[in-house]
This record gives C-alpha cells, structure tokens and sequence, in this order.
C-alpha cells in the first residue's frame, strides 16, 4: 500500500459503518449465480433521472441480449455521496462487479487494488478501432488501461434568449470583460417592486466536485495549470496559481456586484431557477438537453466559455471500472462495457440523454446527425471538445479537489479573497500530498 492509503486509514471508522449501510440498504454487490446465469452487479450515479431512465431501458436491452449474464444496476447517490461507499466496499470486500465514475478515482482505485487492468481485452477487441482516441488519456495510467469510456461532455453555459431580449442584449459574450457586462446587463427588477428579481448567472456553492468541475474551465482560460510541472513524471500540484486566483476573482466579483445568485449548497447542477426565469445562464453540459427536450415552454440555446487568455472546457463524462473479481465475472463484465461502447449503445445513449457519443460511428450514423440538426446546441459542445481539458487521474486529484472547493466556497460567500484562500487551500493540499 502506498502512503495514499495510510492517508485512508483515518476515514475506516466511518467507512466501516458505511459498509453495513450499503448492504442493508439493498446493494449487495455480488449476488449468488444461479442456473447458469452470472449475476453483475453495476454500481452508478446517473442524473439527472430521466438519463436514468435511459440507462436502465439499455441494461434491459443487454439482458435480454443475454440471457446467460444479468446486469443489476443500482443508483448508489451523487459522485460525492457515492465515494464514501466505493471505498466502504473495497476496505469490506463488498465491492460491484462494475463501476460507473469519473476517471479521476483511477489512480486510487488502483492503489486500492480494487480495479483489473483491461489492455489485453482491450487490444483484442475489435470495437476499441471506433472510439474517439481523444480519450483514450483518461483510461491510462502507470502504463495500463483502467477503464472505457461510458459517454463524454463537456461544460459550456445554457442561457435564455428571450431574457437576452428583454435586456436588450443581441450578442453573446466571448470575453470575461463582456461576459461580466452580459451578466450585469442581465439582472433586472422586471416586476417594478425595486428588487432585482432576474439575475445574470447561476453560480454553483459548495465544496463538492461539481462546484470544482465547472470552474476548472474558469481556471484554465485565464491561463491556469494545477501541475507546476507538466512533463514531470512525479507532479506538483500548484492550485494557488495565477490563473486559478483570476478565475476566482472573476466568480467574486460576479457574485458581489449582485450579478449571480448561488445554488442551494451542492445542488448547482438543479435547474429551478433556471427554467423559472429567475437566472439568465446556468453552467452545466449536454446531458442537460435530454431534460429540457419535454420542456417546450422554455426557451434555451448554450454559448462556449468565454475566454479568459484562451479557450478552454472541462471534459466530462464518466467511464466504467472493472472491478476485481472472479474470472467468469470479469468475462461477463467485459461483455457489458463492449456493449457500452457499441454503436446501438452510443447512439441510443446520445439521443436519449443529449451526451456526446464516444463512439464515432455513432457521431456519423444518420440518426445522431438528425438530431444535431433538430438540437443545434449540440453542436456548441461538439465544437468545443478540441479545447476540452481532462481533470488528473492521479491519486491526489481528491484532495485537490477538496481543497478547491474549500476555497471556491470560501470565497463565493465572502469569508475570503481569492488569493487568501488558494494560499491556505496549497498549504493544506501541500501537507496532505507531503508535497
């Protein structure tokens, strides 16, 4: 075990309750074969729930496809409630059979010995020639391959064009300097009551991923790197840097000049007050689209980033893990993540759900691209993946993480300046990390 794991060894405690609470709670990982069916057990995070609905439907799909392995999927919470059970389940012993989370928990997955190393099935498939190899860095590390891609996004802003109109707004922003002014333009007392009662921008409060995953590309357009030393084998995170410290400034100064409004605490991807008309713009990706098609009386399109000293967007999605077990398990499992990757799949996972299709088959089958036509917001993120940026697969991502969310919180409820709280949030991550 690594001293990554020793820095575990304090959260057992909780951990271990965790474990019982997942098994009572119905999510037994592994359940006992019978009649010559392998039983899989798939643990995931899918929202928002209508793309749920959409996955369970393909599960069913597969099994029917099947009939000598059965998929049980089960939602097992948000990415931040679910990490706490992922790791309850390895130090019990209790884990799925397949993982559905983001790439970043590679390398603590690995360091857990928890996750089976996949090139070898991998480079024997056939199916691994059709998937987009822009992402292929986020199945790598230490020179393996950990995981497949499910589905890919990236973050961009849905905005409102009818309050664009009513505040006379006829172009969109590019820049932080018109995207502030858009913003401000925005809010607006529209009932006469001497209140501003729309507001320009919804910004995300807590300390979660999420919080974290749609700043980065704030970070990243002013110029920003969390390594100091990118072609370093052995990193250095640097997240008080300058462009991390302009990006928080720019989310500051929105929130104080009345600009934005905050998300209730870690719930910045709902979108209340969006579709109400009480926020102009929301960050957020294209699995947003699948929601808001039954929503004919909402009026949205979605613009890039605006950009800083240069374009950028975090790349999103989340791949699937196969965890160790036994060999007719891991066969079984590994049928499963082909028929994720699959055309059918990727296609039917994309109409349904607005994400982007990992398969470029699926990009090119005439059905996706009816629905790029008829849902040309599509085409905004399309368009934006070249600039997309990959969070760390390495195993300190969590603590770096945790401590920028710390900070963004910090600083969006007043408690900090943007430097002052990206200096503590170093010195912490620089004691956890013995960097």
């Amino acid at each position: 075990m690594t001293c990554h794991i020793d820095r575990l060894a304090s959260k057992i405690g909780i951990l271990a309750a965790l474990i019982l609470l997942t098994i009572t709670a119905g999510c037994t990982p592994t359940q006992l074969d019978t009649n010559g069916v392998t039983h899989l057990t798939l643990w995931q995070g899918i929202n928002p729930p209508p793309n749920r609905v959409v996955f369970e439907e393909l599960v069913t799909k597969f099994n029917q496809q099947h009939p000598s392995i059965e998929v049980e999927s089960l939602y097992v919470g948000q990415a931040d409630r679910q990490l706490p059970k992922i790791l309850a389940a390895v130090v019990g012993d209790a884990k799925p059979d397949l993982l559905w989370y983001g790439p970043m928990l590679t390398g603590q997955l690995v360091d857990l010995d928890a996750i089976e190393p996949i090139e070898k099935l991998w480079n024997r498939s056939p199916i691994s020639q059709d998937i987009d190899p822009a992402l292929l860095g986020s199945m790598q590390y230490e020179n393996h391959l950990w995981s497949v891609p499910f589905g890919t996004n990236n973050v961009g802003i849905f905005y409102r064009p009818s309050l664009f109109k009513a505040a006379g707004i006829d172009r969109l922003p590019t820049n932080w300097t018109e995207f502030k002014a858009t913003a401000k333009q925005l809010t607006r007392d529209t009932n006469g009551d001497g209140k501003n009662d729309t507001h320009g921008i919804l910004l995300p409060l807590g300390q979660g991923e999420w919080t974290v995953f749609t700043w980065l590309p704030f970070m990243w357009s002013g110029g920003g790197e969390l390594r100091s030393d990118v072609n370093s084998a052995q990193p250095h995170w640097q997240i008080d840097n300058p462009g991390a410290i302009n990006a928080l400034q720019l989310w500051s100064d929105l929130v104080r000049d009345g600009s934005a409004i905050l998300s209730s605490p870690e719930r910045g991807y709902e979108l209340d007050n969006f579709l109400s008309g009480k926020v102009a713009m929301q960050l957020t990706g294209p699995w947003t689209l699948g929601q808001l098609a039954g929503l004919n009386q909402t009026d949205y399109d979605v613009m890039p980033i605006p950009m800083g000293t240069r374009s950028a967007t975090s790349i999103g999605g989340e791949n699937l893990f196969m965890m160790k077990s036994t060999p007719a398990h891991q066969q079984a499992a590994w049928e499963f993540m082909e028929y994720v990757l699959s055309e059918d799949f990727q296609t039917e996972w994309a109409l349904g759900t607005g994400y982007l299709p990992i398969n470029l088959k699926s990009r090119d089958r005439s059905a996706y691209r009816d629905y790029v036509t008829k849902t040309p917001a599509t085409q905004v993120f399309l368009d934006q993946a070249k600039y997309g940026r990959s969070r760390p697969v390495e195993p300190g991502y969590s603590e770096i993480s945790e401590d920028l969310g710390r900070a963004i919180e910090s600083v969006l409820l007043n408690k900090s300046s943007p430097e002052a709280a990206l200096k503590t949030a170093q010195e912490r991550l620089n004691l956890s990390l013995n960097q």
